[in-house]
Parts: C-alpha cells; structure tokens; sequence
C-alpha cells in the first residue's frame, strides 16, 4: 500500500506522538509498505536521510506549546504531491494543521481516511488562558465535530475509546496500543551506567529513582518531589533523576531549592533518543504520578529496560500494570513515598515484578504493533471501497430505472398522442 501519514509532531522531536509513529513507520515500511509522512519544519531534522519518504511543510512554533510546531505554508504545494504518489489510505496524528490538511486531502482525493487521537485535550487546558476560555464541554464538542468524518478511528487504550464515546462519536473504532521495540531496551553495558552515573554525581550506593519524559505541569512531578523528604527519611542514599525538558522545569527547580532537595534531585534536560535506553538502565525505580496519559510509552519503555515500574493508578495502564505484579500502583499522592519505600526495600518483590513486567510487555511488540495496523488499514481500505462500488451500483441501478421510466413515458405519450389524433379524424 501506498500510505500517507500526516502529523505536526516527528523525529527528531522527543513525545510519545513521534515515539508512536516512528515505530509504525519502521513496522510498515518491514511489511513492504511504501509510507510518505507529511509534517512540519525542524531546525534538528536530518533533511538527506529523509529526501523522498519525508515531506516538511514551513512552521512556527505553536503558541501554547513552543515545543511543538504548526504549518503556516506548504499546502496547496502538498496537495499535487499527493495527488502524484497515488495514495492508498491517509492516517492522520493530529487535530490541528496537518491533521486539517491530511482531512482536506482525502476528501479531494477519495482516499479512505483514520486518525489516531493520542492527547486527551481537557487534561491540557490550562495552557489556554488557564483553562478560562476553553471549558471541558467545548472540547468535546470541538472533538467530535474533528473526528466525525473519519471512515475510522484508532485510540491507543480503552481510556482513549472509551473518552471518544463519552465525546458522542459513533464511528468505526479500533483499539491499537503503541508496540514498544524491546530490543532497544536491553541491558546497558555497566561501564556505560557506571560512567553516567560518575557524569551525573551519583554514587555506587545510591538507589537512583527515575523520571522521564516532558517536564509539563500535567506530568505531576512536583508531587514526588514533594514526595522525597519522607523518602529520604527511610533511605537516604536515594537520588531522583528527571530526565527530559518543558515548560515548568524552571518551576520544579525552584520547588526543590524551597525543600532544601538540591543534593537529592538532578535534572538532566533533553538527552538524545538513542541515549533513553540508558539512563532508563540508570535507575532503580522508574516512577511516575501522571494520570494524563493516554497510553503512557514511558512505562513500557521501563519494563521493557527491566526496571519495576512505580506509578498513580489510571485506565490507561490498568492493563499493563498489577499492583506488586508487573509493577507498584498507588492510587493518591499521598501513596508515593510508602510505595517507593516499599520497592525499594523489598529487593526480592522488585525482581520478581520486572521479570513478570518483560513478559507482560511482550504483548506490546513493535512487531505486532505493525501487524495490527496493517490488518486495520486493510480492513478500511476494503470497506470503503465497498461502500464506493455500492454507491456505483446503486448510482447505475438509478439511472438505469430511470431511463426506464423515461422510455415508458415517452412511449405511453406517443401511444395518447396517436389515438388523440384518431379520434379527430373519425
């Protein structure tokens, strides 16, 4: 197939949207795929690695998240080009420009259509004028206005479906969990630990908690770092290490010098993606107090790295993650710090819940990522033109009745004018 996907986030940005389309792409592309992605600009990008497989429209940042960009240009030069390459179905990865034009496209096109939605916008809101503007209700009517002329629609959890219904929306829905490539989670070698540990400050008998991914207020950080005094009251050798960059790091570094927390909280930054891997080795525990994820990539990461996962109980993860099984849940705030504690003292139940948190995480292989997409793109791809060639034949079977009907009249018309003209001579 021919497979267009459009999206304002991808590599080399660092989010779970470029994480999940760079593993569909590199899935579908296994399968013998031909897949063209359609983003936006990226001071970073590698443009020769990309030539004629990714197509970059002029951006800016977007005004609420400067970290993500929007098109401003481009499109009408896209449009031609989608009209070369022959498309055989469209996906789109977000609600905003590209996701606009991908929509555009497909109607001027007739090219079946999915979208996956990957962020639950009312956990978001208060980027927007603090949430004064937009309210809850707004967005999911804004939601569903979006999706409804999709043929399909995938959410990366029941969490996400179930939200899309909550929304009104009634179209055809699959549920598809973002695979992880387990492979490039494997173990580190322990020079390249023992060295970042060295960089970083952290010493041999430290226990290292981790957290990765966007610094942002919806991410919850700030409640472990409130957590860590009571933490470190049980085992003072632990360092939290937050890995990653975003809007409220300046904010949670001003937190941490309030609670006197400096020799116990390292902020790494951004790190290079082909770097996650180890720092994810770095750690102990990988912990994390967001509920507003809608899959959370993060976590499979960890189990994959082999690391017990600690994290806020939520539908997104109900799945993957069974308190003291394939991982430590806790259900309030106030949980966190008894619940490090109890990882990390208890060395033995920690081993245990990574080594059945690789075999849980096993289900969610790239592989079998690629081979559900592919499965779901055949599917809409058939139907659709099924519902086309019905249309066809429905459209033949009209116009055939109607020129039936034409033909009666004409003749039924003849047949009064003859006897009309009969009668007059008689």
């Amino acid at each position: 197939m021919n497979i267009g996907i459009f999206t304002d986030t991808y590599s080399p940005q660092i989010s779970g949207v470029a994480t999940s389309i760079l593993t569909m792409e590199t899935e579908l592309r296994k399968r013998g795929h031909n897949v063209y992605i359609f983003t936006t600009t990226d001071p970073y990008a590698n443009r020769e690695s990309e030539e004629g497989r990714v197509f970059r429209l002029p951006s800016i940042p977007f005004i609420f998240f400067p970290e993500r960009r929007i098109a401003i240009a481009g499109m009408n030069k896209f449009i031609r080009l989608v009209g070369e390459l022959n498309l055989d179905i469209i996906h789109t990865h977000t609600e905003f420009s590209l996701g606009l034009l991908g929509k555009k496209i497909a109607k001027k096109y007739s090219i079946p259509s999915i979208h996956t939605y990957h962020t639950m916008y009312e956990d978001y809101l208060h980027y927007i004028a603090k949430g004064k503007i937009l309210k809850p209700k707004m967005v999911r009517k804004m939601t569903r206005s979006f999706c409804d002329s999709y043929d399909a629609l995938i959410a990366p959890t029941e969490k996400v479906r179930h939200h899309l219904e909550e929304c009104g929306i009634r179209k055809r829905m699959y549920t598809i969990p973002t695979g992880t490539n387990i492979q490039s989670f494997g173990q580190a070698s322990s020079e390249g630990i023992e060295a970042l540990r060295r960089e970083l400050g952290i010493k041999k008998q430290d226990d290292v908690i981790l957290s990765l991914g966007r610094v942002a207020h919806e991410k919850n950080i700030d409640a472990i770092i409130q957590a860590m005094p009571a933490i470190l009251e049980e085992k003072p050798n632990v360092k939290l290490v937050v890995v990653g960059d975003g809007p409220v790091r300046k904010e949670l570094e001003e937190l941490v010098e309030k609670l006197a927390l400096s020799s116990a909280v390292i902020f790494t930054g951004a790190v290079e993606w082909c770097d996650v891997g180890l720092y994810y080795q770095l750690g102990n525990l990988f912990v994390s107090a967001s509920t507003s994820e809608t899959q959370g990539l993060t976590y499979l990461e960890a189990m994959a790295s082999r690391i017990p996962v600690v994290a806020k109980e939520d539908e997104s993860i109900a799945e993957i993650l069974v308190d003291k099984e394939t991982g430590f849940v806790f259900q309030t705030d106030d949980e966190i710090a008894e619940t490090v504690i109890l990882a990390l003292q208890n060395k033995t139940l920690a081993s245990e819940v990574a080594v059945h948190a690789l075999k849980q995480v096993h289900h969610y292989s790239s592989d079998q990522f690629g081979k559900n997409i592919e499965e779901t793109y055949l599917e809409v791809y058939n139907i659709y033109y099924s519902k086309q060639n019905k249309k066809r034949l429905n459209m033949q079977s009209t116009l055939i009745k109607s020129k039936m009907a034409s033909q009666v009249f004409s003749l039924t018309s003849n047949t009064h004018v003859r006897k009309g003209r009969s009668s007059h001579r008689d």
